[in-house]
């Protein structure tokens, strides 16, 4: 009788899912934010947040490698009035289950802005996806970017101390409020 048990919980999980399939918020797990996370480098980042991607089991090992070279050939940093974010992401290959970690830095870390090749940014917050569908990579990533195009909701988000405030933050914006 388990496996009638297992179905309907599923059905029931995808039902909401699709509910609100274009919110972030309800697919992120305070387990993979790490508030004032110090990092030096880009590498530090990948390995910290990555590696705790990987203790959950959202993702397989090879996912730490396969963010720091897919960073190298695409970038992720984009400038947001001054603010760098950056949203790191692999190939589905690497997921087992999607997810999405946030970062707010210590201290700016340099990542090179989306579609170039040598464009510093200082980055200070870092939204890390583990994407299980590719087709759904832009459309995460245009989520993302709608919450934080809002400088307020990204100031917010840097000065947060501690992770349930970052989720709350992200809620209130896309519910609009």
């Amino acid at each position: 009788g388990n496996a009638k048990i297992k179905s309907s919980r599923e059905i029931k999980r995808n039902r909401v899912h699709e509910r609100s399939d274009s919110m972030i918020w309800n697919e992120l797990d305070s387990g993979l934010f790490a508030v004032g996370l110090d990092a030096k480098t880009k590498d530090d980042i990948m390995e910290s947040m990555g590696g705790r991607f990987v203790e959950l089991g959202y993702c397989k090992p090879s996912y730490v490698q396969a963010l720091k070279d897919r960073e190298v050939e695409f970038p992720t940093g984009i400038d947001i009035d001054g603010a760098g974010v950056a949203m790191p992401h692999t190939d589905v290959s690497h997921v087992n289950r999607a997810g999405i970690g946030i970062a707010t830095l210590k201290e700016p870390v340099e990542f090179v802005h989306m579609a170039t090749d040598d464009v510093p940014v200082a980055v200070r917050v870092v939204f890390m996806l583990a994407v299980d569908n590719p087709n759904k990579h832009l459309e995460k990533i245009q989520n993302i970017l709608a919450v934080i195009q809002d400088k307020k909701a990204l100031e917010r988000i840097m000065s947060a101390k501690e992770a349930d405030e970052i989720v709350e933050i992200i809620k209130e914006k896309e519910n609009g409020k």
